[in-house]
């Protein structure tokens, strides 16, 4: 335990620094005026938070700088705010020691010093310090874990809106994602267009090359879906099994049968062989576009259900083809 004691007498700071050593106290730091003390609790610099001292004993008359100024100075750095602060005073004048209580002390001993009564304050003093330490030590250690808690927390959510094999969206963020997306159309009055895509004949690809390739092959038209939409308001989600969907807020039909377009050519450019198929000997897709201004007279379910209907016509019409919904 440091204490600071700040007196322009030599003959105090002696005496109370011989009974302070006398009661077991080692650490003791004399300085005889507030700009000695300030130097002591490095307040020239203010980059540096280290706080030095556990208490101060402060002389309430001194030349240049009191010590109810000092003590207003001191309890103005935040790192130095807490240390508790006890004034050294041969007077009992009721406003000097409202006005030192004001700038933040705590407590007061009065010269001539009683040696029990000293003693006995400055290890209350010492035990408050301790306290507001131990407080202060939990409370960091409270926000530091909340902190891990508020990332913990939002690392979950982000893993409960991603598909784990592809690592895109899942359906459970698409159906949030929509519904925010049709209500923000419906107010500023824009289109929404959805790409509903389906990989051709997938569970032959699963049976003639096994489940690990198959769990590869959607890997790589999760990423060529992805590749194919280039604006950040644009999404694709894994719609589940071997369906994606894709949702373009602000795209009217002709943009989106560009990406749909787009989509279909990033997927054969993959070149992943399908011998199994009954379209090409690669792996193709069948993609439905469906168009709409939202209005509060309908919901994205209207939408969904009409580029699945655009889908089912791109499988009907041959596979590895891109209908729009009419």
């Amino acid at each position: 335990m440091s204490i600071l004691i700040v007196d322009d007498s030599q003959d105090s700071l002696r005496l109370l620094e011989h009974i302070l050593k006398d009661a077991g106290y080692k650490d003791i730091i004399l300085a005889q005026s507030a700009t000695e003390a300030f130097r002591v609790l490095n307040m020239n610099d203010p980059a540096c938070l280290d706080v030095p001292v556990d208490l101060i004993l402060m002389d309430i008359i001194m030349p240049e700088i009191d010590g109810i100024e000092a003590c207003r100075k001191i309890k103005k750095r935040d790192n130095l705010r807490d240390i508790p602060f006890i004034m050294i005073t041969v007077i009992s004048n009721i406003d000097a020691l409202q006005a030192a209580f004001d700038a933040g002390a705590i407590d007061y001993i009065t010269k001539p010093y009683k040696k029990i009564e000293l003693l006995a304050r400055i290890r209350s003093m010492l035990k408050l310090n301790h306290e507001i330490k131990r407080h202060k030590a939990f409370e960091q250690k409270l926000q530091e874990l909340t902190l891990q808690l508020e990332a913990s927390n939002k690392l979950l959510e982000h893993l409960s809106y991603r598909d784990s094999l592809t690592g895109i969206a899942n359906r459970r963020y698409f159906d949030e994602f929509i519904e925010q997306e049709w209500k923000r159309a419906v107010r500023e009055v824009y289109p929404i267009s959805l790409i509903f895509v389906d990989i051709d004949h997938f569970k032959a690809f699963n049976d003639a090359y096994g489940h690990p390739a198959g769990d590869e092959c959607l890997r790589q038209v999760a990423r060529a879906l992805t590749n194919s939409i280039k604006r950040p308001a644009d999404i694709i989600a894994r719609y589940g099994g071997e369906e994606f969907i894709a949702v373009l807020p602000g795209t009217d039909a002709a943009g989106a049968i560009s990406v749909a377009e787009l989509m279909k050519a990033n997927v054969v450019g993959l070149g992943i062989e399908h011998a199994s198929s009954q379209v090409v000997n690669h792996v193709s897709v069948s993609i439905g576009v469906a168009t709409a201004i939202p209005d509060r007279y309908n919901t994205p379910t209207s939408l969904i259900t009409n580029a699945d209907r655009a889908l089912y016509k791109a499988k009907s019409d041959g596979r590895n083809k891109v209908a729009m919904a009419t």
